[in-house]
């Protein structure tokens, strides 16, 4: 039977880092970190998209439970592991014996796989709003044509390596000085601007019949499809199985309350994505005429093309609104690509035993050098189409994360958890802070239920991706 680990061999493991481990300020500091990570360009182009599709108020409902089940228990998880072995993703599987440490690594490839082509959509995310504070809102509503010709633009380069700058530029700072502060500011400015942005959308003429639709349940509308779709929906959103919530659980300490703070986290998430809808399924029903055309709109096409077409019918206030909405989603995009930079910082000063500047400057001329391969895609290499015509390297890239490594690595975590350390390992975790009521429900969903759900996610999408599934 694996031996559990003692609090000697914790601070034994502790000690022998080259940097004292980071902490967080508090337990606030650590769920609006967690939360910023979770609230990213997800919530604001995929969300609106699959209400609308799936029954509005169907979705939502579905989305809630599934968040306060399945997603709070995958965050119990990764943060009680995180904070128990006060390591980055590799060293925290690998302290529990060196056969597990394939799990780490896995989950470690997520983050460097996601962060080069997270910046370069930040990237665009910056140069709209770059040109709407410019009062360039006619020229980005062609029809899609700028948004077109600009992603196979050599340009692009420039608009990457400044939202990397930005991101590096807080990372650098560390987790207090860095991290915190900047999400004590984003964060809720990024909220009131959400809901602000949805009040002024409800307001306009058409508006409330969008809202009604997106509001509305249709329990007609509700299907093994639309369940898959809530789950994937939710199990990206949260940013479970990418290292991430591990990295942030490492920082907190002993006295913070888990159960608590995850809580926290799946509020916000659903919060900020429930404001999401609000403001933009009303907003393109008015542009599109319908519900059914609003769901045919999704992830860039929504944001890049659709929405700035949109925002020219504001005539005199076109410019203003599509720079706070996009000030918005650029703060969406840059708190993401904070806590997937530092997961990646903090993987390679755990692994490589160096300090946390030499990890930084080797992290960023990765994302440098593979960011370029990536926006290639787009123009020198738009050739290379991998997953059939059409398709972008970038694609790619976010097929192989998103929809093959972070469900197998979700899914080697229960295993991991709930039948080989047995759940009671962390559960002694998850109580240093708080009573942990729920903890037989806990057991079930980590042992039983979530890598069941999980197996669904994966093959799900995977064979959506290659047409043996139609979803």
């Amino acid at each position: 039977m694996l031996a559990s680990l003692t609090q000697k061999d914790l601070n034994m493991t502790e000690s022998s880092a080259l940097q004292p481990r980071a902490r967080w300020s508090g337990k606030w500091a650590f769920i609006l970190a967690a939360a910023a990570s979770a609230v990213g360009l997800g919530n604001l182009w995929r969300f609106p998209y699959l209400a609308a599709k799936y029954g509005g108020g169907t979705f939502l409902l579905t989305y809630l439970v599934l968040v306060f089940t399945f997603g709070i228990s995958l965050l119990l998880v990764e943060t009680a592991l995180g904070r128990k072995t006060r390591l980055s993703t590799i060293g925290a599987y690998k302290v529990y014996g060196r056969k597990f440490a394939f799990i780490g690594v896995l989950a470690s490839l997520v983050p460097f796989l996601i962060t080069p082509y997270y910046c370069i959509i930040g990237g665009w995310v910056t140069k709209y709003l770059a040109s709407y504070v410019a009062g360039g809102a006619t020229t980005l509503a062609d029809g899609g044509g700028y948004f077109v010709s600009f992603i196979s633009q050599n340009q692009t380069f420039f608009w990457t390596i400044l939202f990397m700058a930005c991101v590096f530029f807080v990372v650098a700072r560390g987790v207090k000085g860095g991290i915190e502060k900047a999400n004590v500011v984003m964060m809720p400015l990024l909220i009131l601007m959400a809901a602000g942005l949805a009040i002024f959308t409800l307001c306009q003429p058409g508006a409330l019949e969008g809202a009604a639709y997106y509001l509305t349940p249709d329990f007609s509308k509700f299907s093994p499809e639309l369940l898959i779709a809530a789950m994937g929906q939710m199990f990206y959103s949260l940013s479970l199985a990418m290292g991430i919530m591990v990295t942030y659980g490492s920082y907190l300490d002993k006295k913070e309350s888990l159960t608590h703070a995850t809580t926290r986290i799946g509020v916000f998430d659903i919060g900020v994505s429930f404001l999401a809808g609000l403001m933009i399924v009303p907003a393109a029903f008015m542009a599109l005429g319908s519900g059914e055309a609003v769901a045919e709109n999704a992830g860039p096409g929504l944001m890049f093309i659709i929405l700035p077409e949109l925002f020219t019918s504001l005539g005199s206030l076109a410019n203003v609104f599509g720079a706070v909405f996009f000030l918005l989603v650029f703060f969406a995009a840059l708190t993401s690509a904070i806590s997937l930079t530092e997961t990646c910082v903090s993987i390679v000063a755990d692994g490589l035993k160096c300090t946390r500047k030499r990890a930084m400057v080797i992290s960023f001329t990765f994302f440098i050098l593979a960011g370029i391969l990536v926006n290639l895609g787009y123009n020198g290499l738009s050739f290379i189409q991998p997953l059939g015509e059409g398709s972008t390297i970038l694609d790619f890239v976010d097929f192989l994360s998103n929809s093959v490594m972070m469900p197998i690595v979700a899914l080697l975590t229960c295993i991991f958890v709930g039948w080989i350390i047995k759940p009671q390992e962390l559960i002694s975790e998850i109580k240093e802070g708080s009573s942990f009521k729920l903890e037989k429900a806990w057991v079930v969903m980590v042992k039983y239920v979530a890598p069941v759900l999980v197996v669904v996610i994966l093959v799900a999408f995977v064979g959506s991706a290659f047409g043996v599934i139609s979803f």
